[in-house]
This record gives C-alpha cells, sequence and structure tokens, in this order.
C-alpha cells in the first residue's frame, strides 16, 4: 500500500532559494516537454513513418541540449528536470485512460513543486538531506514504515512541504474500528453531514467565514500595478489566507474521517456527481467549501487502514425519498422540504437523518450478501440458520 506523509519543512534563506530553483527548473523542462511534445505529435500526424512522442525520448533530448541552451539547470538535481518529464507521461497515459483532461502548461506561484527519486535523497530522524544542497530541518519524522518511493518538495504561499511516498505492508497498521456497528453518512451544505445515529456534524465554512478578508485583500491586490514590489507583498497575503482556509477545511475533514473510521464498520455514503453539482450557481460555492471528494477519500484509506469497508451507494439511490420504516417512496421531494411524513405508515422523517439511515441498511445488507452466510435470504430452505462465517478483508493499494 502507498501511503504519502506530508511533512512541514523549516529552511534557511539559502536552502528555500534552492528549492525555488530546483522547482523552477522542474516547470521550465515541464513544459518544454509538453511543447515538444504536442510539436511532434503534430509531425507524427502529417508523415506517419516518424515516431510519436514518449518521455523517454524527451529525457534524452533535454539531456542533449541543457548543457548548451540551459546551463542553469545542472545548478539543481537532476531529478528535478527528468522526473518533471516523466509525470508528463504519467499525465498523458491518465489522458488517454480517460482518467484526466489533457495536460496544461505549468504556472509559477500555482506549481511550484519538483520530485526526488530514492536514491538521491535519505532521511536522518527530522532531517532530510537534499542533492547539492545537504541536510534541511522538518517539522516531525516520518510516521510510516516501509521503502521508500520517492519525495516531493512543494511550496504553499510561503511554507515549503515535502511528501514522501512510502511502500508499506498490506496488513493494517492502525487498531480495529470499534464495534459500533454500521452507519450511514448523509453529506449536505447545512450540516457536512449527517449520521444515521442521530448525529449532526456542522461544518467550517470557512471559505464563507473569511469571505470579508479575502475580498479586502482581492480588492488591494487589484488596485496595485503589475510587476510591482506592493503587488508581489499582496499577493503573497492573498495566498496565505487561501492556504488558511484550506487548511481549516482539512482538519474538519481528518477530524471527522478519522473519528468515523475509528468508530463503525461499514460505512456507508452516497456517490455524488460532484462536478453535477457545482453547476448550480446558487449552491457551488456552499459545495466547493465542503470538500466532498476529500472526505470520501480519506474514508476510504482509513477505513482500509483499520481493516474497515466503506460501501458508496449508487448514484441515483433514492434514500431522501424512501422512507426507512416501510420503504414507501415518494415521486418527488424538492430540495427545499427539509422534513416529511411517510403517506403510508406516517411516520415524520428529517430528510437527512432518514436517507442515513437508509444508507445504513443498505451497507448492511450489502456486507451480509458479500460474507456469502448461506441461508441469509428470505428463500433458504434449511430450518436452523447456520453460523456466521468471518469475512477476510481484502486490502487494494491507494
Amino acid at each position: 500500500m502507498l501511503i504519502a506523509h506530508r511533512i512541514a519543512l523549516d529552511p534557511n534563506n539559502v536552502q528555500a532559494t534552492y528549492f525555488a530553483k530546483a522547482a523552477g527548473t522542474a516547470r521550465k523542462a515541464y513544459n518544454w516537454a509538453l511543447e515538444q511534445w504536442q510539436k511532434q505529435y503534430e509531425a507524427h500526424k502529417a508523415n506517419p513513418a516518424l515516431p510519436k512522442p514518449n518521455q523517454v525520448a524527451l529525457r534524452r533530448q533535454l539531456n542533449a541540449i541543457k548543457r548548451e541552451q540551459f546551463p542553469w539547470m545542472l545548478e539543481v538535481t537532476k531529478c528535478a528536470p527528468q522526473m518533471a518529464i516523466i509525470q508528463l507521461g504519467q499525465a498523458f497515459q491518465n489522458f488517454f485512460a480517460g482518467r484526466a483532461r489533457y495536460p496544461q502548461f505549468r504556472k509559477k506561484g500555482r506549481d511550484d513543486r519538483f520530485t526526488l527519486t530514492k536514491a538521491p535523497f535519505s532521511l536522518d530522524g527530522c532531517r532530510i538531506r537534499i542533492p547539492h544542497l545537504g541536510w534541511v530541518r522538518m517539522r516531525e519524522s516520518l510516521r510510516f514504515a516501509g521503502r521508500i518511493m520517492s519525495a516531493t518538495i512543494s511550496r504553499v504561499a510561503d511554507k515549503w512541504f515535502v511528501s514522501i511516498t512510502v511502500d508499506t505492508p498490506d496488513h493494517p497498521h492502525l487498531p480495529k474500528a470499534e464495534s459500533q456497528g454500521a452507519v450511514g453518512v448523509e453529506l449536505g451544505v447545512s450540516a457536512l453531514a449527517t449520521l444515521s445515529t442521530g448525529e449532526v456534524i456542522p461544518g467550517p465554512k470557512p471559505h464563507r467565514a473569511l469571505m470579508g478578508r479575502l475580498r479586502r485583500l482581492s480588492r488591494s491586490l487589484s488596485r496595485k500595478p503589475k510587476g510591482s514590489v506592493n503587488r508581489a507583498k499582496a499577493k503573497a497575503k492573498q495566498a496565505k489566507l487561501h492556504a488558511r482556509i484550506a487548511a481549516i477545511r482539512q482538519d474538519a475533514l481528518h477530524k471527522l474521517t478519522t473519528s468515523l473510521t475509528r468508530r463503525f464498520h461499514p460505512i456507508a455514503m452516497e456517490n455524488l456527481n460532484v462536478c453535477g453539482m457545482l453547476k448550480n450557481r446558487h449552491l457551488a460555492r456552499s459545495i466547493a467549501d465542503m470538500g466532498f471528494f476529500e472526505l470520501r477519500r480519506q474514508l476510504e484509506y482509513k477505513a482500509a487502514m483499520r481493516g474497515g469497508q466503506v460501501v458508496v451507494a449508487d448514484r441515483f439511490y433514492a434514500g431522501s425519498k424512501t422512507c426507512s420504516v416501510c420503504g414507501h417512496k415518494l415521486e418527488t421531494l424538492p430540495l427545499s422540504v427539509r422534513e416529511w411524513t411517510c403517506p403510508e405508515c406516517g411516520v415524520l422523517h428529517d430528510r437527512d437523518v432518514n436517507a442515513a439511515i437508509n444508507l445504513k441498511n443498505m451497507a448492511v445488507s450489502s456486507t451480509v450478501s458479500a460474507c456469502g452466510e448461506e441461508g441469509s435470504d428470505p428463500t433458504r430452505k434449511r430450518r436452523v440458520k447456520p453460523a456466521s462465517v468471518k469475512q477476510e478483508v481484502s486490502f487494494v493499494p491507494v
């Protein structure tokens, strides 16, 4: 299982300057390779006898010309430009497989990062050794044990981070989930999550809370002339505020997902079409402020670490419109209706709690069928239901 641990760095001015140079070298190599890829692909379409572009050939081309055309690339580690071209090749693989959009050119200030393979760097407690630079202090030591694969150094606002990828054993290294049973998680905008137990977890909504400060900084930035020192200072302040908003949201999601995976197994949730939901101009900002996709991603890998399971319902699963008591399904249920009474059994339902209970019931039924228990279906012919067999959880690398 591949796990990445992101650690804040504490570089001095010389080390921060080196990081900026290496990130600029990686960005230049990526953009150069993308431009050459497009030219060579057009040439191949015009003349099929010419080879198609690939990252191996582009790396060789860059190595042949960088001493004459880009001599400043030799001031940093060779992994920075080489890994950038390898990442471009992976980006094209994802594009042709339909997993990502067409690769875009990297931009300064937004894509400030470079990657190192295992060979050039090493770790020693709270220090990391960077080629051509030496030891750099880290805020904490690496948490995971296993084979170190790579390290990516990136900048967020005015801080530098290192993300170390470790190949850990497939068996879970965290304690098993507590025996509180299954739970359904209904995601929403007014509250981040509503559980089938009745708990309501409000979201921090950091973007809305800091919107006034963000607007003031944006207006201040727009008044500064381009290229001026004051504009650079205003842009740095705005970047720090955006980083703070993201950190608040990430902290809330980590606390929620850790609590859920520690207490419940299995966990059921919806397969939301977040891209489609963001097209609603009235709710797009609130939806983006919650971080639904990140919450699901964290739930899946944290549940796997604890031997748990996340059951994802179908995108068109009508959990809100179905009565969790008798199973009656409404024809329509507007989003503005937060409570409704079942016309069959007369039970008053809270929209989100009812949907969470239906998700929980779906998770329990799917887990029982996945266990392969004989006689669990209503058409069994035995007089006595056989004993349950312990389910073995198979782990998939995240």
